[in-house]
């Protein structure tokens, strides 16, 4: 089976057909810059582009970059602030003319990891957690997403937790890669005990040099870097598309 997932992020929109076998993409991935400002008709515009371009007509999965709810969009990060309150699935639907499931691109990359990559098979709880920009989150129950969790949302040492310990810190360089690491670690141990997971996966761009400071993260549950990468988004849009249409 395959179903097509489309990420929106606030710099590109990206999109493929996912083969929800492997969860791997059946045609090249399509890239197309966010259009500025990245209101809901304009992204829309894009994503039609996207999916046209690979002659797609089935399902379509879209993830946002905010808290999502029964297909509302409840909150916008680095997208435009006209998606709040919009009910994107209907829109999206009668945009494409296609079924169109939407979800938060934290928990699509959850989703991802849980079906094909790093978590694929672990029981119990999993957290997922990317730095980026910002800290996004998904968390995993025996491979059922609990969704919207925002854990990068935290109040941590009087702040935000992403603003302590995001991924932005290491690449604008104010932090060295050490100093972040020992800031992530302290973050790790604080949600630990609130949560008590069975596995941490560590996503993000930053994932790439995880082996460069895996070593100073201590936790009582393993860490280990997420699989897909930046293709987690597309895999697990595609893949919660997938559920949608088996229960339409």
């Amino acid at each position: 089976m395959q179903v097509f997932g489309v990420d929106i992020g606030g710099s590109g929109v990206k999109g493929a057909p996912v083969d929800l076998e492997t969860g791997a993409l059946t045609a090249e991935r399509l890239r197309i810059p966010t259009p500025q400002p990245s209101t809901p008709s304009a992204v829309a515009s894009v994503i039609a582009e996207i999916v046209s371009a690979h002659r797609w007509d089935g399902p379509v999965g879209v993830t946002i970059p905010g808290v999502v709810r029964n297909g509302v969009v409840e909150t916008a990060a680095n997208i435009d602030s006209g998606w709040v309150g919009l009910d994107a699935e209907t829109m999206l639907s009668e945009s494409l003319d296609l079924p169109v499931t939407v979800l938060n691109d934290a928990d699509a990359a959850g989703l991802a990891e849980a079906r094909f990559g790093a978590a694929e098979g672990v029981d119990g709880a999993v957290i997922l957690l990317t730095f980026g920009t910002g800290i996004g989150s998904a968390y995993l129950y025996d491979g059922r997403l609990i969704p919207n969790t925002e854990l990068g949302h935290l109040i941590f040492k009087g702040q935000k937790a992403e603003h302590y310990a995001a991924g932005r810190l290491v690449k604008r360089g104010e932090l060295e890669i050490d100093w972040w690491a020992s800031r992530v670690d302290e973050l790790l141990d604080y949600i630990e005990e609130l949560f008590w997971p069975d596995l941490f996966v560590f996503g993000g761009g930053i994932s790439k040099r995880f082996e460069t400071y895996s070593h100073l993260l201590t936790t009582r549950a393993p860490v280990v870097p997420a699989v897909l990468r930046n293709q987690a988004g597309i895999v697990g849009a595609a893949f919660a598309a997938s559920i949608g249409a088996r229960h339409e």
